[in-house]
């Protein structure tokens, strides 16, 4: 799969995620199986750029090829600005947001509420390949709500003005995280287009991989909550793929993968944001993992880096010693 010049790997996709996708968990996911990876959400309002927080999220210093920005917005003059600017700090791809359903985006007549006008989506996706000189791609939903699915409208646009590839997630604005999605949209949009389409929503094991792609035709699969606290989902999707198996990862492993993410967090953010980051991170892998339970008070109260990772490494290994004792 080839996104303008540039060949994945593998056709799996990390989802851009505000909070969530910051440059450590892309490399991480990198380095497990994703075949790209794109950044958190940065506003197309380049006044905003100006903060500790906005500057972290523009970091790709490091990130292996392709680095992929998402740039969300109403105006096509400022999206066009955004794009350019975000392409001489060292972005490959500019990905536009027309798939955010939060409030606080829509509000601004961006992200999904986009999807309401068609051509306000033309002109902000021919002035932002025009401008950005690199491949632009986009993200969406099915459409605003059940009675305007509109996702094989804008995919046209979309191709039509130069876009290298979609993620069509399978739900409609309305409908934010709830209920199933649905992928009969996402066939109608690949049979609409020639360019490469990722199927989104849903996908947190190698069946539900294989059996959205059977019922979408997309050409490859893009993940998003399925990887918070599991980022060698993409391990296991990329193996299931191929028509092999790979094991889930012990305990010891798992350990080496958060002491890991762990290091690489402190070292982006400092200690003391570094801590805190960590907090949500560790959550979310003890969620997946029966085994690791419920993680000690102190570990999530802490503000010592040092104290959180002997914390994290001294409770999983006594886990691993209590497995092995079982076994």
């Amino acid at each position: 799969m080839k996104i303008g010049p540039y060949q994945l790997a593998a056709p799996l996709a990390l989802a851009p995620m505000a909070g969530v996708t910051d440059r450590p968990f892309r490399q991480l996911c990198r380095r497990l199986g994703a075949g790209v990876a794109a950044s958190e959400m940065v506003t197309a309002d380049v006044r905003l750029w100006n903060t500790s927080k906005s500057r972290l999220r523009m970091d790709h210093q490091g990130e292996p090829e392709p680095r992929v920005v998402q740039i969300a917005g109403y105006d096509p003059g400022m999206m066009a600005d955004a794009a350019r600017l975000q392409v001489a700090m060292g972005a490959q791809v500019i990905d536009i947001n027309l798939g955010c359903p939060a409030k606080k985006v829509c509000n601004r007549a961006a992200g999904s509420a986009l999807m309401r006008d068609e051509p306000l989506v033309r002109a902000i996706l021919a002035a932002v390949v025009q401008s950005a000189g690199v491949p632009v791609t986009l993200k969406t939903r099915t459409g605003w709500d059940a009675q305007n699915r509109n996702a094989v409208a804008i995919a046209r646009i979309a191709e039509g003005e130069g876009v290298a590839a979609l993620a069509v997630h399978g739900r409609t604005r309305a409908d934010f995280f709830s209920g199933d999605a649905e992928y009969q949209t996402v066939a109608a949009v690949k049979r609409a287009v020639r360019i490469p389409v990722f199927v989104n929503g849903d996908i947190d094991c190698v069946a539900k991989a294989l059996k959205a792609l059977e019922q979408s035709g997309a050409d490859g699969v893009m993940i998003g909550r399925a990887a918070q606290g599991r980022p060698w989902i993409f391990r296991e999707l990329r193996a299931g793929l191929a028509g092999t198996e790979v094991a889930s990862p012990c305990l010891d492993e798992v350990r080496d993968i958060m002491l890991a993410h762990l290091e690489a967090l402190y070292s982006f953010y400092g200690e003391s944001q570094g801590v805190r980051v960590a907090r949500k991170h560790l959550g979310w892998y003890c969620r997946f993992h029966r085994e690791i339970g419920r993680l000690p008070a102190g570990l999530l109260t802490t503000e010592s880096a040092i104290e959180q990772l002997s914390l994290v490494s001294a409770f999983l290994a006594g886990l691993t010693r209590h497995e092995a004792r079982a076994a």
